[in-house]
């Protein structure tokens, strides 16, 4: 049997490492990120991918920066036939894509050659893009630009967000890697270049895209709020202070006003204004507190929001 290292860091990874252990690939270490503080208390905890190889009992490799490391040495001293990455989070340096005899695969979260980069669930979502999927490709230097190996697509549903397309995701990325690896290992596999008039790219979630647009579509701001759902979260603000918006829907009431005004006061939600159509909002959180739901809130610290008030 073959012999890989496989780099991998978020839950989406998971599933995947758990697959390449239970077909009896000979898996001769994990690379993931180092353990991050999470929280308030600011908690130092490990990624998905290290808790999940220290439960099969594999060796672990948490390197800050992989270049030029100490790590990237004892990773090509292992001499491993494939390197198998999926959301590792670095890219890897010519170095190491030049160790592995069989080379470097990624398992990438999107249709290719759309969505290079680091988010491109989200990015796929908040573009209200029908459909998405999973690329095995081989790597190279450059990000996200080597040859496709295989694909598979599925819908995106109008209730899906980021956190449940990570979960679909991560299980297709599974199946189809554990179907395609065959005919990589054998040398069978088909080589499809990316075609570069095609590409578009998903960069990693700034601050300011998580800002709320009011003068967008009912639709778009649909799509944003459940593209950053349940991470890293859309926001807007009202009288001064930020307000996180976890779930909404489009809106049903036929009231008009400027964009990001109150239009309507329900028992369990409320009615925002946009350029075209409403949000209803079912699931907030104001700084300083905790989240809630519309409800919690209208008999809470919103029990004073009325209609006409505006959010930023």
């Amino acid at each position: 049997m073959i012999s890989i290292i496989f780099m991998g860091t978020p839950a989406f990874s998971a599933p995947i490492l758990r697959m390449l252990h239970e077909e009896g690939y000979n898996i001769l270490a994990v690379v993931t990120q180092p353990d991050r503080p999470v929280g308030r208390k600011r908690i130092l905890t490990p990624p998905p991918v290290k808790e999940e190889a220290l439960t099969l009992g594999l060796p672990v490799i948490q390197p800050e920066k992989l270049r030029d490391s100490e790590a990237l040495q004892q990773i090509i001293a292992l001499q491993p036939d494939l390197i198998v990455t999926a959301a590792f989070g670095q890219i890897l340096p010519a170095t190491l894509l030049e160790t592995p005899r069989l080379g470097c695969i990624n398992v990438h979260a999107s249709l290719l050659p759309k969505y290079r980069g680091g988010a491109p669930i989200h990015q796929a979502v908040i573009d209200g893009e029908k459909e998405t999927g999973v690329t095995i490709m081989y790597m190279v230097e450059k990000l996200d630009a080597g040859d496709m190996i295989s694909q598979r697509a599925i819908p995106i549903e109008a209730q899906d967000h980021t956190g449940l397309l990570f979960d679909k995701l991560s299980l297709v990325g599974r199946d189809l890697l554990k179907e395609t690896l065959p005919s990589i290992i054998d040398g069978t596999n088909q080589r499809v270049v990316q075609d570069e008039s095609q590409v578009t790219f998903a960069s990693n979630i700034s601050r300011e895209q998580e800002r709320i647009n009011w003068a967008h579509t009912a639709d778009q701001v649909y799509n944003l709020i459940r593209g950053l759902h349940p991470w890293p979260t859309a926001y807007t603000t009202l009288q001064g202070h930020n307000v996180k918006v976890w779930w909404a829907q489009i809106g049903t009431s036929d009231k008009t006003g400027a964009p990001g005004e109150v239009v309507a006061i329900n028992k369990d939600h409320f009615e925002v204004a946009t350029t075209a159509g409403t949000i209803a909002i079912y699931d907030l959180q104001v700084a300083g507190k905790k989240r809630m739901t519309a409800e919690d809130y209208l008999n809470g610290i919103g029990a004073k929001l009325q209609i006409g008030e505006r959010f930023e």
